[in-house]
């Protein structure tokens, strides 16, 4: 009976030479591809989803914007930038961009302020205090069409509850749908209304999250509760501030549901004088224009200007949120400098002469005086 002797012989305990390669087996090789394929199979559902209702819609619109897309005949030939400059060319454009720059203004900056007054009035120890904190947040759950009838009738120019109780005061009716002004103040608090609460309660969130100990060590210290919030509880929170602000501005740039209710036509007044960039997207594409193609154009144009400025707000908020004691900036050059300082102190140092200073070369070990033995310590007594 034949023997079938191994091609290649087992690598035995103390052989010379190398060790055959070890076969790897599929339960291996599938545990690497587990290893390196599960965290892409874990978030890809985000991006799947934000591939399918982010990155394509973009680029679709992008695609409607080079072509004559009429919303009754659909694709027309291709134009290119001309769908831009015809945009851009129409005074109606940039006079919407005035109004919706106005409204922001009013709207953003007493809303931050009004957040975090209300927070910190909720971060103190209040009787019924999960009650007050959900009460905060009903003009959030109230859907913007009712907001924005509500307030359109608390803002009518003749009958209006706002203009009776200025007339009260001794102060003249507004115009609220006839000033410019005041029609973009009317339309920030709407915004105020709604939103206000809802940010209250992602500041009061980041204010529980501060330590304790802060505030105990600050009243030890005497200080006031305006000095607390001032010196302990805003830089804490900067953070959030910076998310809040940059949150704010993108939605206060896509205003269009208080536009739209506060008046019958809903397209920014007989004037046009409170019509934001989004009513004007809407009446360019369905209204009586009806062209897709500018209407993408301005949709695209607004994007670049949301991104423009919230790169510039989240710029300028995270230079104030790093503000502090300047820390000494070392640059590339110097580093550079300093290392091969050190690498040629420590060539000259192994090979130069001995000597003082630093080229003595590497320090050598510490010598300890010899200890005294136990049969030593036993001969002398």
């Amino acid at each position: 009976m034949a023997v079938l002797s191994p091609t290649q012989p087992t690598h035995r305990r103390g052989a010379t030479g190398p060790r055959p390669p070890r076969r790897v087996g599929f339960t291996q090789r599938l545990g690497r591809w587990d290893v390196k394929v599960s965290p892409y199979l874990y978030i890809s559902p985000f991006f799947l989803l934000f591939a399918l209702t982010g990155l394509f819609p973009l680029g679709y619109t992008l695609f409607v914007s080079l072509y004559d897309w009429n919303l009754l005949g659909g694709q027309g030939e291709f134009t290119g930038l001309e769908n831009y400059a015809a945009v851009l060319a129409q005074p109606l454009f940039w006079k919407s961009l005035v109004n919706t720059f106005s409204i922001f203004v009013f709207s953003s900056i007493p809303q931050v302020i009004l957040a975090i007054t209300i927070a910190a009035l909720l971060d103190q120890n209040l009787r019924a205090a999960t009650f007050w904190r959900m009460g905060v947040l009903i003009p959030y759950v109230v859907a913007p069409v009712a907001v924005s009838m509500i307030f359109g009738r608390l803002f009518a120019d003749d009958y209006g509850l706002i203009n009776e109780l200025l007339g009260f005061v001794g102060v003249d009716p507004i115009g609220w749908h006839t000033d410019r002004v005041a029609s973009h103040v009317a339309i920030a608090s709407m915004v105020n209304f709604r939103w206000t609460g809802y940010n209250a309660l992602i500041f009061l969130a980041a204010m529980q999250a501060v330590p304790r100990e802060l505030y105990e060590a600050a009243v030890i210290d005497g200080a006031g509760r305006a000095r607390q919030f001032f010196s302990i509880t805003v830089p804490q929170i900067r953070a959030t501030i910076i998310f809040v602000v940059i949150t704010s501005t993108i939605g206060g740039l896509q205003i269009f549901d208080e536009v739209r209710m506060f008046d019958p036509k809903g397209l920014g007044g007989p004037d046009q004088d409170w019509m934001t960039t989004v009513v004007y997207l809407y009446d360019v594409a369905w209204g009586n224009q009806k062209n897709l193609g500018r209407a993408s154009a301005v949709a695209l144009l607004l994007f670049l200007l949301i991104i423009v400025i919230g790169m510039v707000n989240f710029l300028i908020t995270q230079r104030i949120a790093t503000s502090g004691p300047k820390k000494v900036k070392v640059g590339r050059r110097h580093t550079r400098r300093l290392a091969a300082d050190a690498r040629v102190a420590q060539a000259t140092g192994a090979t130069g002469p001995a000597g003082g200073g630093a080229n003595q070369g590497p320090p050598r070990p510490p010598t300890f005086p010899p200890t005294t033995s136990t049969t030593d310590r036993e001969d002398r007594r």
